[in-house]
C-alpha cells in the first residue's frame, strides 16, 4: 500500500508537509503527556464510554491530572457524558482550549464542535461516490487534530475513548505510537465476549498494543431492596476467563447499577454522589489497578 511519501505530485497542496506538520505538532502535545491509555471494547453497547468518563473521575480523585479525547469520531458522546457538552472550543496561540469537567478532567471530543445533539458528522466532497475510501482517512485526519491541536498541557494520563471495531486500536497506535497501553471493557454475554476477543487478537498481533486487563462491565446486579447481589444475564466466567484464555489480566467486575447511566446522560460524577456504592468501590479499584500498572 502507497503512503503520503508515495505521491509523485499533489497539485501544489503540499499534502507530506501539512502531515508532517501535524504530526510534529501532536508529539509536541504528547510529550507533555506521561501516558496515553486506550479504552476499547470491539464492541459497542458494552459501556465503554461509561467507563471511560467514570475512570476518569476516579484517576482524579487519586490526584492524577486527566485528559480524555473522544476518538469516536462519528458517534462522540464525551462531551456529554462528563458535562461539559456547552463549552465551545475557543482557539489561542497555544491551540484549542479543551473542555473542563467539574472534577477538573480536560475534555476533547468531536460533540463540542456540533451546534445540536442530532446533528450528525458529515465531511463535504465533490461527490459522495465511493465514500468508503476515504472516509476512515478522514476520520483519522480529524482524530489527529484533536490530539494534536488541543492545548492539553500538562497531563499524567491521557484516556482516549475508541469507537467499536477491532482496527481502531491498530488506527490509534499508527498516530500513538508509545501508547502506555489499553484497557478492554467486555460486557457479561457470550456474544460480547466474542466480538472483543476480536479486538483482543488485533490489538496484539497488529498493533502490538500492551494490554493491561479487561474490566466486565454490568456484571452482577444488587437488588435495591434486600442487597442481594447475582450475576447479571450470563455465568459466572465472563471477562475472567477471557482474560485467562488470551493471558491478560483481570482488572474487576463493575455491577449493573443504573445511576451510571443516569449520571453519564446528566454529565454528573458518578462518584461524588455514590462512591460507597458496590459501583464505586469497583470503579476506585479499578483505577487503583491502572495506577499500579502506570506507575508501579
Amino acid at each position: 500500500m502507497k503512503t503520503y511519501h508515495d505521491i509523485a505530485a499533489d497539485g501544489g497542496s503540499d499534502v507530506i508537509g501539512q502531515v508532517a506538520e501535524q504530526m510534529a505538532r501532536l508529539q509536541d502535545r504528547l510529550a507533555q503527556v506521561d501516558h496515553v491509555v486506550a479504552v476499547m471494547s470491539g464492541k459497542g453497547g458494552v459501556g465503554k464510554s461509561t467507563v471511560t468518563a467514570v475512570l476518569s473521575e476516579a484517576l482524579t480523585a487519586l490526584e492524577y491530572r486527566i485528559g480524555v479525547v473522544d476518538a469516536d469520531i462519528n458517534g462522540p458522546s464525551m462531551a456529554r457524558m462528563t458535562g461539559v457538552r456547552r463549552h465551545t472550543p475557543i482557539p489561542d496561540g497555544g491551540g484549542m482550549q479543551p473542555a473542563v469537567s467539574a472534577t477538573g478532567v480536560k475534555v476533547m471530543s468531536m460533540d463540542l464542535f456540533l451546534p445540536q445533539d442530532a446533528t450528525a458528522v458529515l465531511w463535504h466532497a465533490p461527490t459522495q461516490n465511493h465514500a468508503y475510501t476515504w472516509r476512515p482517512m478522514v476520520e483519522m485526519a480529524a482524530l489527529r487534530e484533536l490530539i494534536a491541536d488541543t492545548a492539553w498541557g500538562t497531563l499524567d494520563i491521557m484516556l482516549a475513548d475508541l469507537p467499536p471495531g477491532s482496527d481502531r486500536l491498530p488506527n490509534l497506535a499508527d498516530l500513538v505510537p508509545d501508547l502506555s497501553g489499553a484497557v478492554v471493557v467486555t460486557g457479561p454475554t457470550a456474544v460480547s465476549q466474542m466480538v472483543v476477543a476480536r479486538s483482543i487478537t488485533a490489538a496484539t498481533q497488529v498493533a502490538d498494543v500492551p494490554l493491561i486487563g479487561i474490566v466486565e462491565n454490568m456484571a452482577t446486579y444488587r437488588c435495591p431492596s434486600c442487597g442481594h447481589q447475582e450475576r447479571f444475564l450470563a455465568p459466572a466466567s465472563g471477562g475472567e476467563s477471557l482474560g485467562e484464555a488470551h493471558g491478560i489480566p483481570f482488572l474487576g467486575r463493575i455491577p449493573f447499577d443504573p445511576r451510571l447511566a443516569l449520571a453519564a446522560d446528566d454529565g454528573e460524577p458518578f462518584l461524588a454522589r455514590h462512591a460507597d456504592s458496590p459501583a464505586g468501590h469497583a470503579i476506585m479499584a479499578l483505577a487503583a489497578r491502572i495506577q499500579h500498572y502506570l506507575y508501579q
